[in-house]
């Protein structure tokens, strides 16, 4: 009995992920190594990347003009800025191993930092292993060397200066993830619902005008060439999808998935999931309406119930309200393909341990999850398992989430009492 009851201790207490992150970090720098020399390198877009920063670096200034194999760039300004300097690094593109290695680097740290905000919001050992499993996520980083390995770097470094209420690197860093690829702006809606509850309106509003300020230093090189252009070709929102690469929506039929009622139907969906979270679950710090908080910009709250507000923006709910955001655009994205998996691998254990699943069924779901975006090219049963996956995650998590801070004071009421004592 007393094995047993070591045995669940080292599974479920989260104090002994000091001692199992490092151990699991150490693994999967070996078997990183291991796949960079036994695994071919593929080619994808990492050609048409070096091509775009041959031309940035020839003095191409103008967004609309700036091409590759597969394509016009499409990305913001961060991602050429990163890409320029492994073109440096790699002589010119064309040291692949090199390349390789950076990017096990870049995979290393994206992953230390996910285990660190695990350890922050007090995730449970049992659910670590899962972090350093995915064949896919491998494949991303090490050999497809794709740039949302620098983004979701970024979004988990974000968090973790979040849940360490570092509130002004956190900021920078999330902006410096959309300026490499757009999807991580899925997260907007919680980070600013975060920052609007952990900080006093006037300190939150100038953490969004960095973030503004940062999009348009990176932007400046650019603008003046053709800033419509910048803009148009850095966040496009009316891109054209391929039904021939979709991972998450090829069962509903290439006719209905390329149709204009499908496109508004999914936009309807992810407005009323994110309208749901953020008047159920994301306003729960501070017990107040959206309405309420912004006119806290007039009149700010006691400085208790500020407090206090502050205090229930915990590392727990910062992570999962971010990872939840995330998971909720994925679910509703027209096309999600291969290297999208970068934003959802390391969230799915986390969402699924915050809704209260079993771990059977948390493995169960991250395997069967795992299996779907490893079918390629995707069938109708792969697409149907990647969609039910994230519905599973959404939909658990928001109810899971029901009880948090249910037994926690409420800024709102300790605002009322105060108003009326005053009276």
């Amino acid at each position: 009995m007393d094995l047993y009851h070591q045995a669940i201790d080292l599974a479920s207490n989260p104090k002994h992920t000091r001692w199992l992150s490092p151990l699991l970090l150490l693994a999967d720098a070996v078997f990183c190594a291991l796949i960079i020399w036994k695994i071919p390198y593929t080619e994808i877009d990492w050609r048409a990347y070096i091509q775009q920063v041959e031309q940035y670096r020839n003095g191409e200034r103008d967004y609309t003009l700036i091409k590759g194999d597969t394509g016009p760039l499409v990305y913001p300004a961060a991602h050429l800025f990163i890409y320029n300097a492994l073109y440096l690094i790699t002589d010119k593109g064309a040291d692949i191993f090199i390349a390789q290695c950076t990017f096990a680097v870049v995979y290393l740290g994206a992953v230390s930092m996910a285990m660190a905000c695990y350890r922050m919001a007090k995730a449970p050992p049992y659910i670590f292993p899962l972090l350093i499993l995915s064949k896919r996520l491998h494949s991303l980083f090490l050999l497809r060397l794709f740039n949302d390995c620098f983004a979701i770097l970024a979004l988990f470094t974000a968090i973790y200066f979040y849940q360490r209420r570092i509130w002004t690197v956190g900021s920078v860093v999330y902006s410096f993830g959309v300026g490499i690829k757009m999807s991580v702006l899925l997260a907007a809606p919680a980070v600013g619902l975060i920052l609007l509850q952990a900080l006093p309106f006037n300190r939150a509003m100038n953490a969004v005008f960095l973030m503004a300020q940062i999009q348009i230093t990176l932007a400046f090189p650019f603008l003046p060439a053709n800033a419509k252009g910048y803009l148009a070709r850095s966040f496009e929102l009316t891109r054209q999808f391929l039904f021939k690469w979709t991972v998450n929506w090829r069962f509903v039929g290439e006719e209905r998935f390329l149709s204009r009622e499908f496109a508004i139907t999914l936009i309807a969906v992810h407005l009323a999931l994110l309208s749901t979270f953020v008047l159920t679950r994301w306003t729960r710090p501070s017990g107040l309406s959206i309405p309420a908080l912004i006119s806290t910009a007039i009149k700010p709250l006691p400085p208790k119930a500020q407090q206090l507000m502050s205090i229930n923006v915990s590392p727990s709910f910062i992570m999962t309200s971010i990872l939840n955001s995330m998971a909720i655009g994925m679910l509703c994205a027209r096309s999600l393909h291969y290297q999208f998996y970068a934003y959802i691998a390391w969230s799915t254990p986390f969402l699924l341990w915050k809704a209260g699943l079993h771990p059977i069924f948390i493995y169960a779901v991250w395997g069967a999850q795992e299996w779907g975006w490893n079918v390629y090219p995707s069938t109708d049963a792969s697409s149907i398992m990647v969609v039910g996956c994230l519905v599973v995650q959404v939909l658990s998590v928001w109810w899971g989430t029901r009880d948090d801070l249910a037994d926690v004071a409420s800024p709102a009421d300790i605002a009322g009492e105060e108003k009326e004592h005053d009276e």
